[in-house]
């Protein structure tokens, strides 16, 4: 994603635009800037997060680190859903992760952290902490 006047990664539109992200969230990208169905990563702070659009409008939020192999890669990942849940499969090994709970499907001994998200004033916000 590219800068623009006015847009700053860490803090949303500049003081001069009028608009800061609340304390513990942070910007990391527009609304029009996500497409269904298709994964996006962000780097916030020291967290590389996997973001998720579904086709009925959901946001989702996982860490990006597959943990079957140790990898940032799950922002690749294949959108889908099992059960009425939305799902996200690993690129690598294909296994699922629900991407509300972050439960590995295949093995629900393991589970990827998830974490906040919203659409606030046009723009992502997460919370990793």
């Amino acid at each position: 994603m590219t800068a623009e006047a006015g847009w700053t990664a860490e803090a949303g539109w500049t003081a001069e635009a009028g608009w800061t992200a609340e304390a513990g969230w942070t910007v990391v990208c527009r609304d029009g800037d996500l497409q269904p169905e298709r994964g996006a990563a962000a780097l916030v702070g020291d967290v590389q997060v996997a973001l998720f659009l579904t086709y009925d409008g959901g946001l989702h939020a996982i860490d990006n680190r597959d943990p079957f192999t140790g990898a940032g890669v799950l922002s690749r990942g294949i959108v889908g859903s099992r059960g009425g849940r939305p799902t996200v499969a690993s690129p690598l090994h294909k296994q699922v992760f629900d991407l509300e709970r972050g439960v590995c499907l295949d093995d629900e001994t393991v589970t990827v952290p998830v974490y906040g998200v919203r659409s606030r004033a046009g723009l992502i916000e997460v919370r990793v902490r």
